[in-house]
């Protein structure tokens, strides 16, 4: 199953708005490790010479968030959850020039409140 199958809403917040928690199916993590190829190494590694923004750079540690929340929505997916609350990310390089992305919340199923006409 891919994270495009089924829409998985997803917050920092520890509640979603308009929606009531009816379980919660624990805590799930989405882990990426990602360093930069020869050619980001070498662009992200003149650009730290002369300082500034680091393109090359960004777009390393953007592809890692983005693959990591997707691992962690393929979870939320495979544990029958549809919203995943506290959504937050890690990193930590352990090794020179290799780094560790973790994006973790709690997965739960919601169901939107009733609204007064119902």
């Amino acid at each position: 199953m891919s994270a495009s199958d089924t829409t998985i809403l997803t917050t920092t917040a520890n509640e979603l708005a308009g929606y009531r928690v009816v379980r919660q199916l624990g805590i799930i993590r989405g882990i990426m490790v990602r360093s930069p190829n020869i050619a980001q190494g070498v662009l992200g590694g003149l650009k730290m010479m002369i300082g500034g923004r680091n393109q090359a750079y960004t777009r390393v540690c953007e592809k890692a968030r983005e693959e990591a929340l997707n691992a962690l929505i393929q979870q939320a997916q495979e544990r029958g959850a549809n919203a995943v609350l506290a959504v937050r990310y890690d990193a930590t390089e352990f090794l020179q020039g290799a780094t560790e992305v973790l994006a973790y919340g709690t997965a739960v199923f919601v169901q939107p409140f009733a609204g007064p006409n119902s």
